[in-house]
């Protein structure tokens, strides 16, 4: 084990190289939302599957410009759902959707035409070739690559799943992650009164609700006290439930009741480094347990904890999922900002457009470890870096989402 304080970069060296890619596997569509792809998605289907009209109208032909004041016979009608139909020379009443017929490559918007009788209509307009029609093809060609490896399924990627008649895909399986909190002082249930010394455990219900936007399988939660005895226990409960990442929160800094170094060690765990050069969470402890699960030992401090997850459980997270590693964007400061120096900073900030239009970061008040009103009002991470004591507004700054799958949208009303 490294008893030095790390840097951010060689800690984070450590997590991924002890981090393994996790195996594909087939889902429904039906249910493959916030998925990660593990392999392209080729259509093996033209969308639109046949040329169709793109407005209620009349279908027509010619070898140019057929013009206004024309009066055509009305051969046949043409509605959403009905199949291949073959044209002579006269003129057919489309809807909108419906496959033209065959010899036909224009409509004229019904708007546009004057209904003589039943079986006559004379033309108000010309009619180009191509005019108002949806060629197959023209959204997706058959053989096209639609959806690369990597993409994170959302809504509209089911729909053109959907479109294309795509049944299933190969997506990469999820880590199962279990969520251990230490701590006597805890009380989880809400409606239990509070004795004098105890707080409501916030941290486990943060990890359990952010763990599946970062693309992981909860497997477990559970909330024990100060007893090492306990905490293995719980981790072999862990371990019983399958996770191949356990995150750890409390009990891994120097105090009396800091028992989770020692437990690692009985269960024949590799300690790979205890102490990052980061704020808040410097304590943090990375170690592998035999079968090669992960274990993320955060400590306790609710901003300690969500810096944990994202700067480290993350990437861990993003290496099983087979994504590539995070490119932060570059924002610059809206106020001037200062900060003790050898330390890597991680602040709870807002991105906002300001009041001439242009994108800014504002570092929110309140950063300290234990302050999680303003990580509540934050929709981004800045992070500055350990040589950096001092920063002018205007001056960019690295910016990360509140999650490896998420982006921040800038707040509005801000000057």
């Amino acid at each position: 084990m490294s008893q030095e304080t790390l840097a951010y970069e060689d800690a984070l060296r450590i997590v991924l190289g002890a981090s393994t890619r996790l195996p594909a596997e087939d889902c429904p569509t039906r249910a493959c939302l916030g998925r990660v792809l593990a392999t392209p998605v080729i259509s093996d289907a033209d969308l639109p599957p046949f040329d169709n009209s793109a407005m209620d109208g009349f279908a027509l032909c010619g070898n140019s410009t057929v013009p206004a004041g024309i009066e055509l016979d009305i051969e046949g009608e043409q509605a959403a759902g009905d199949g291949i139909a073959h044209a002579r020379n006269g003129a057919w009443e489309i809807m909108t959707g419906a496959r033209l017929p065959d010899g036909l490559d224009r409509v004229i918007p019904v708007e546009q035409t004057e209904r003589l009788s039943s079986k006559r209509v004379r033309l108000l307009a010309d009619v180009e070739t191509g005019q108002n029609v949806r060629n197959a093809g023209s959204d997706v060609a058959e053989g096209e690559n639609v959806l690369a490896a990597g993409t994170v399924l959302q809504p509209q990627h089911l729909m053109l799943l959907a479109a294309l008649g795509v049944g299933n895909v190969s997506v990469a399986e999820r880590p199962r992650v279990a969520v251990l909190c230490t701590g006597r002082e805890l009380i989880d249930d809400p409606a239990q009164m509070l004795a004098p010394g105890q707080i409501r455990n916030s941290n486990g219900p943060f990890l359990a609700a952010r763990l599946p936007l970062a693309g992981a399988d909860v497997v477990h939660v559970e909330t024990v006290g100060d007893d090492a005895a306990a905490f293995e226990a719980a981790l072999r409960r862990a371990l019983s439930a399958g996770a191949k990442v356990i995150v750890t929160s409390g009990a891994v800094s120097m105090g009396r009741y800091d028992f989770v170094p020692q437990a690692l060690e009985r269960l024949g765990a590799q300690t790979l480094f205890h102490k990052v050069a980061i704020r808040p969470g410097k304590p943090l402890l990375f170690a592998k347990l035999p079968g090669d699960v992960l274990l993320f030992g955060l400590p306790g401090n609710p901003i300690a904890v969500a810096v944990g997850l994202r700067f480290f459980v993350e990437p861990a997270l993003r290496v099983m999922l087979g994504l590539s590693q995070e490119t932060p964007r570059r924002v610059p400061l809206s106020k001037p900002y200062s900060k003790k120096p050898r330390l890597r900073f991680h602040l709870k900030s807002c991105l906002h457009i300001d009041i001439q239009g242009r994108l800014a970061l504002e570092v929110l008040e309140g950063q300290e470890s234990y302050r999680i009103r303003p990580l509540s009002d934050a929709n981004a991470w800045a992070v500055v870096p350990a040589d950096v004591d001092a920063l002018p507004a205007g001056a960019l700054v690295d910016v990360h989402g509140v999650g490896h799958l998420e982006f921040p949208l800038p707040c509005e009303g801000i000057a």
